[in-house]
């Protein structure tokens, strides 16, 4: 199944969005005035030309510090490399400003896997002078040290180790970190949970460097190494019990496919009709 990048972005920052703010723009941090968060909905603009359709990633309806005017945070996640991209983040924003008439503040976040200059700008120019300069605020992703965050206690950061900069021989040790940044970040579960699907999704270990990591966990510290190993044995188990259940829900659904009935199917796996439709529509 294909990810669906641009909603897991979504979900994680619109749950993490102050931090989201001070961990990459600390000086718009300080002008944001957070008790006025509020999401919009999404905002769908067609390309006539290209004949093509864009949604907006995220919308945030905030205001600064000591004013009474609201703003609109538009941050848009990037999965992909598109040489027209700036051109998009600029039509985004004078679609946006003909909308709401008030000040937009465009962000995009580099998420893709290369390592390339990102133009944050966008410029018509002429001879005898530019028409426009637009610019945007990047984050680029793959450009960050993950090893710069791990001391960090901002919990977008733990989940956003997974598409830093980092290699192949560093994936145990990233994931060791990431686990140790959760202990000491003490999230609730709905949280802790966000990250680590968010993490996994990215960073998915195999059974032998899973072994690895569960023996340098072992070496840890006593007190540090108990919690670690208690967060890996949960999300290990909840992770059999998921893929149980998906492995169940496949299956429902074929045999719905094959034309047998809901009430076969529930006899079959002794449950309710409504938990066999709940089950196959989750």
């Amino acid at each position: 199944m294909a990810v669906d990048h641009d909603r897991l972005f979504k979900e994680l920052i619109q749950a993490f969005f102050e931090e989201f703010i001070l961990l990459f723009f600390p000086n718009m941090y300080e002008h944001i005035d957070f008790r006025h968060l509020s999401f919009l909905s999404e905002e769908l603009f067609t390309d006539v030309t290209a004949g093509e359709k864009y949604r907006v990633d995220l919308l945030v309806e905030t205001k600064l510090k000591g004013e009474d005017g609201l703003i609109i945070v538009h941050i848009e996640n990037q999965s992909y490399v598109q040489p027209s991209f700036p051109e998009r983040m600029f039509i985004y924003f004078s679609r946006l400003f003909e909308k709401y008439r008030t000040n937009i503040v465009p962000i995009a976040v580099f998420s893709y896997d290369a390592i390339r200059d990102e133009p944050s700008s966008f410029t018509l120019p002429l001879p005898f002078g530019n028409i426009l300069h637009f610019r945007f605020f990047p984050v680029e992703l793959r450009k960050q040290n993950w090893r710069n965050y791990i001391r960090s206690d901002n919990p977008i950061a733990a989940a956003l180790l997974s598409k830093m900069g980092y290699t192949e021989s560093e994936r145990i040790e990233l994931k060791k970190q990431f686990l140790r940044m959760l202990v000491r970040l003490e999230l609730d579960e709905a949280k802790q949970r966000l990250l680590i699907g968010f993490f996994e999704t990215y960073v998915r270990l195999s059974d032998d460097e899973e072994q690895q990591l569960r023996n340098e966990v072992n070496q840890m510290e006593t007190k540090e190494k108990e919690q670690v190993l208690e967060l890996l044995i949960s999300y290990e188990q909840k992770g059999k019990r998921e893929g149980a259940k998906q492995k169940e829900r496949e299956m429902m659904r074929k045999m719905i496919a094959k034309g047998m009935s809901i009430a076969d199917i529930a006899h079959i796996f002794d449950l309710t009709e409504e938990e066999v439709h709940k089950r196959v529509n989750d």
